[in-house]
This record gives C-alpha cells, sequence and structure tokens, in this order.
C-alpha cells in the first residue's frame, strides 16, 4: 500500500511547502502552515485534455443570460456566460442572498435555474422568497454536503447554479470543516469542473470578515 504523503498549506493563502514554516513565504502571514495530507493527482493519460489549434475550434455567437437587473448585468459584462464561474463577495447583511435570489427568479422565467441554501433551511429561504415575491415554482435545495448537490444538479440540469455560501458546502471524503483550505479548494474546483463540462453558469456567494478580507482561505478568490 502506498504511504500517504503530506505536505503543509497556508490556511490563509493556499501557499504549500514540503515542511512546517513559521512565516508563510506566499502572503507572509505567521503560523498559518498546517499539516495536510497529499492528495493524489486524479485522471490518467486518455483523459489528457489534446491539443488543438485555434483555427480547428468551431466559432459559436457568445450568448449572455440577461436577468433583467440591469447594473447586475451590466457588472457582469452585459449578462452572464453559460460555463462561467461567478464569485460574489461582501459584509454579512449587505444584500448578497437577496440580490441573486431576485436575479434567480428573472432567469427561472426563461431557463432552468437551482438555488442551493447551505445557511438557510427551506422554510427560512421561502420567508425572505415572500418577501421578495419571488414565484414558487424556483427549484431550491437545502444542503450542505456536496455531492448531494452534484446529484441534484445531475437531475435537474439547470442553466444556472447558485450557492449560499460556498464556504457551508463540503465533501465528506476531504479532511477539514467546511470552510477550511481543503474544503474550499474541493468545493471550488468541483464546481468550476461542473460548470466547464456542463456549460452551467455557477455564482458562489463568499463572506467577507470585518477585516475585509473573504472568510476562510484567501485561495478562494483565484479559483473562479
Amino acid at each position: 500500500m502506498a504511504t500517504k504523503k503530506s505536505l503543509f498549506s497556508c490556511q490563509e493563502c493556499g501557499y504549500e511547502a514540503p515542511k512546517w514554516l513559521g512565516r508563510c513565504p506566499g502572503c507572509g502571514s505567521w503560523n498559518t502552515l498546517q499539516e495536510v495530507t497529499a492528495r493524489p493527482l486524479r485522471g490518467s493519460a486518455k483523459e489528457a485534455a489534446r491539443i488543438t489549434a485555434l483555427k480547428d475550434v468551431p466559432a459559436a455567437a457568445e450568448v449572455r443570460l440577461k436577468t433583467g437587473i440591469d447594473e447586475f448585468d451590466r457588472v457582469l459584462g452585459g449578462g452572464i456566460v453559460s460555463g462561467s464561474v461567478v464569485l460574489l463577495g461582501g459584509d454579512p447583511g449587505i444584500g448578497k442572498s437577496t440580490l441573486l435570489l431576485q436575479a434567480a427568479a428573472r432567469l427561472a422565467s426563461d431557463h432552468v435555474v437551482l438555488y442551493a441554501s447551505g445557511e438557510e433551511s427551506l422554510f427560512q429561504l421561502k420567508l425572505r422568497s415572500q418577501r421578495l415575491q419571488v414565484p414558487e415554482d424556483l427549484p431550491v435545495i437545502a444542503a450542505t454536503e456536496l455531492d448531494h448537490l452534484l446529484q441534484a444538479a445531475a437531475e435537474l440540469q439547470p442553466r444556472v447554479l447558485i450557492l449560499d455560501s460556498v464556504q457551508s458546502f463540503y465533501r465528506h471524503e476531504v479532511e477539514g470543516t467546511p470552510g477550511s483550505l481543503n474544503q474550499v479548494r474541493e468545493v471550488t474546483a468541483a464546481l468550476v469542473r461542473l460548470a466547464k463540462e456542463n456549460n452551467i453558469a455557477v455564482f458562489l456567494i463568499g463572506h467577507v470578515t470585518k477585516e475585509g478580507v473573504m472568510a476562510g482561505p484567501r485561495l478562494l478568490e483565484h479559483m473562479g
């Protein structure tokens, strides 16, 4: 049986080192490197991406999904691009969930949308949706285990998937609590794969601390 290898990973920026260091070379933080088990690379040579000349790539007109919220669409460059992953971060209580719930309601009139709540129960979500006059036929799910969400997405085949919040989701086979370095990295990587392979637009709500940085590992800001 192969021996499990370990490394030391910074809980702030994700920098990895083969041995423990008092100060992270990546972000300069002190005493943030923790020992983690190195996860083996997945895939095989048969699954490797193929090199393709640009001239051989089929051209397609860019189609953006409009939410009908003009300023939101403007920030997104004119609308939502299928297959994209968008991180919406901000202080607690500023309206991130409200904005995306309203956007989901408008998109659902023409597209299949799935709103996944990892922090609120379905009852709490319904109370908020009633205040916002969100149509009651909007598909929603309350979950924190990512594999349950991926299964639901496979069944529904949504065009847009919203996670509120990404830091509340986890994979049971990955070490660490929800929001930890390992969990955020694995959850986000899985969602990026889901978006690219299935042409789904994914929105990730992320919380910001009072210091103005993304709650949990800051690598979340760079993975989308």
